[in-house]
């Protein structure tokens, strides 16, 4: 019979897009108020991969992605996805910027084998975590490098995003190494 093993903590991420950087700062004052501080953060890259967002959020967006340097348990995409969510609606009810959703946050976990986000919407490859919060095995990690399934947006498919996802994936294996340590005594 199998047995349970212990779940070791993952790498919180938290991809951020908006038209205004002004937006994104804002983001990571409130992210790391809540989550400590960011580890690493990628450059901007633009996102103009559909124009599904541009309605609510306008056109010309970027998205930065925030890599925070406390470990977290695995089990909390729910919670942060629904934390991120409530930030979202907090910077749109100050209405500091014309467009009715200023800001986008899409939580996710790395871990050495896969990057995962949460999501409110249902699809035939997510799971179910809890209070309408839905898992995505996004990228997968094999022979050194980050991987897309069909589904994968095409944001994630780029060589740029998935070469600083590596990076996070370094970062999160010395942080790794580092919270064992502080297991053993």
């Amino acid at each position: 019979m199998a047995s349970t093993r212990e779940i070791l903590p993952s790498l919180l991420v938290i991809p951020a897009f908006s038209r205004h950087v002004a937006a994104l700062e804002w983001a990571e004052t409130q992210l790391q108020a809540r989550y400590g501080p960011i580890g690493l953060r990628s450059p901007d890259f633009p996102f103009c991969y559909t124009t599904y967002y541009e309605k609510e959020m306008g056109a010309s967006l970027v998205k930065r992605f925030l890599v925070f340097a406390q470990l977290t348990p695995t089990d909390c995409l729910a919670d942060v996805k629904h934390a991120t969510n409530a930030l979202e609606v907090q910077l749109a009810e100050e209405k500091r910027f014309g467009e009715p959703r200023p800001l986008n946050l899409d939580p996710g976990i790395l871990q050495l084998g896969k990057f995962c986000l949460a999501t409110t919407k249902d699809k035939d490859h997510r799971i179910y975590l809890r209070d309408g919060i839905f898992a995505e095995v996004t990228l997968r990690f094999q022979d050194g490098e980050y991987h897309p399934w069909p589904w994968t947006y095409a944001d994630y498919r780029e060589p740029a995003v998935r070469d600083f996802l590596r990076v996070a994936r370094d970062y999160y294996r010395s942080r790794l190494a580092d919270w064992k340590r502080s297991q053993q005594g």
